[in-house]
C-alpha cells in the first residue's frame, strides 16, 4: 500500500562531476541548495550580487557576472517585480527607499520566458558547453496571498516548461516561439536547459507541515536534505557519489567538538584527519575545503 506519491525526475543528459564549479542565482532557495554544494567542497558562487527572486533580476545578475561557469542553477521565486517610476527600470533591490517610488507589476508567462531565454543565450555566449538547471522555489509568498502565490508559481512553471520542453537553436531560443533573443557568436551546439522539480517534490511528495520551518513557509532542513538526496541520486555521476562517500567521514570528523580539545587522543585524530584531507585535495584538485 502506497501512502505518498513520488515525483518522477527526468534524467539529464549530463552528470555532475566531483568538485566542479557551480554558480547559483535566484531566490533564497538557491542559497539553501548552494550552501549544500559549498559544504560538500564544491567551488560554489551563490548570488554574487544578492538574492534575486524574479527572472529579470536573475538576468541582471548574469549580465553583471563575469565568470564563465560550466554548471548553473537558476532558481525562480516569483513573477512579481518592482519598477522604479522615475526611470521605468525593473530594480533588483529597493534599497529601503519609499514604496511610493515603485510600481509593483506581475510578469506574464511570455515576459518570464523572454528573460530566461536571454539568460540561456548569455550563458551560452560565454561557454558553449554550459549546463543550465532551472528550479522553482517551493517557498510560498504570504504577502501576496496564498492563491496569488500559486498563480505566481504557475506563471514561472509555464515559462520554464517552454524552455525545457522545446528544442533550442544556437542562440538558446526555443524554435517556433518567435520571441527574439540576442544573437550568439557560438557555433551550433546542443543546449537543453533542465528542470529539477524541487517545487513539486515539496508540494506533492512531502506535502506536510512537518517539512516546513517554524514560519510554515520555508522548507525545513529535513526537506532541504531530502531535495539534496534526490538531486544527488539523479544528477551526480558515479565518481561524484564516490567523492561524497570519501569526504563524508572527514567532514564529520572536522565538525566534531570534543570534550577535551587539548587531549593527545583528539590531536592525533585531527592530525590523521588533516592528512586524509590533504590526500583528498590531491585526488580532487578543485576541492574547495
Amino acid at each position: 500500500m502506497e501512502f505518498r506519491t513520488v515525483v518522477d525526475i527526468a534524467k539529464p543528459d549530463f552528470e555532475i562531476q566531483p568538485c566542479e564549479p557551480v554558480l547559483f542565482v535566484g531566490s533564497c532557495f538557491a542559497d539553501e541548495i548552494g550552501r549544500r554544494f559549498e559544504d560538500e567542497g564544491f567551488p560554489t558562487v551563490i548570488n554574487p550580487y544578492g538574492t534575486m527572486y524574479n527572472p529579470v533580476s536573475i538576468l541582471h545578475t548574469l549580465e553583471r557576472y563575469e565568470g564563465t561557469p560550466s554548471l548553473v542553477f537558476l532558481t525562480l521565486g516569483t513573477n512579481h517585480v518592482y519598477r522604479l517610476k522615475e526611470t521605468g527600470e525593473i530594480v533588483d533591490n529597493c534599497e529601503k527607499r519609499p514604496q511610493r517610488l515603485f510600481q509593483e507589476e506581475e510578469l506574464t508567462v511570455e515576459q518570464c520566458c523572454e528573460a530566461l531565454q536571454q539568460c540561456v543565450a548569455l550563458l551560452q555566449q560565454r561557454n558553449a558547453a554550459v549546463r543550465i538547471v532551472f528550479t522553482v522555489s517551493p517557498i510560498r509568498y504570504r504577502k501576496y496571498g496564498y492563491h496569488e502565490s500559486q498563480l505566481s508559481k504557475a506563471t514561472l512553471l509555464l515559462a520554464v516548461a517552454r524552455l525545457t520542453s522545446a528544442p533550442l537553436n544556437r542562440a538558446g531560443e526555443p524554435l517556433g516561439t518567435g520571441i527574439p533573443v540576442p544573437p550568439s557568436p557560438c557555433p551550433p551546439v546542443p543546449l537543453s536547459p533542465h528542470y529539477f522539480p524541487a517545487y513539486e517534490i515539496v508540494m506533492d511528495e512531502l506535502r506536510d507541515y512537518r517539512f516546513y520551518a517554524s514560519d510554515m513557509l520555508h522548507p525545513s532542513q529535513q526537506a532541504v536534505d531530502y531535495l539534496w538526496e534526490r538531486l544527488v541520486e539523479h544528477y551526480f555521476s558515479a565518481a561524484a557519489k564516490q567523492y561524497l562517500d570519501e569526504w563524508r567521514p572527514l567532514k564529520q570528523a572536522l565538525a566534531h567538538r570534543p570534550f577535551n580539545p587539548d587531549s593527545e587522543e583528539y590531536r592525533a585524530l585531527m592530525d590523521k584527519t588533516l592528512l586524509k584531507v590533504a590526500e583528498l585535495r590531491k585526488k580532487y584538485p578543485t576541492f574547495a575545503k
